[in-house]
């Protein structure tokens, strides 16, 4: 299950950015705050999923990497 979760959890985690970076250039009017503080709580969710399978320092530089990747 170790590595097809952290695979899974990399995944969602690019998922949830490419959602916020979407909710910050995209036509959504209303509600925009509401929309990107749910995919930070998301990637948080994510962040906290992957320490449990690679520890903290490698959850961090995974969840930063793919932040910058996808959001510059």
């Amino acid at each position: 299950m170790g590595e097809s979760e952290v695979a899974r959890l990399r995944q969602q985690l690019e998922m949830e950015c490419i959602a916020m970076q979407q909710g910050l250039t995209g036509y959504a009017v209303t509600a925009r705050h509401e929309i990107i503080q749910k995919r930070y709580e998301a990637v948080g969710h994510c962040h906290k999923q992957l320490e449990q399978h690679v520890g903290k320092e490698e959850a961090a530089l995974i969840t930063a990497e793919t932040y910058v990747k996808v959001i510059g």
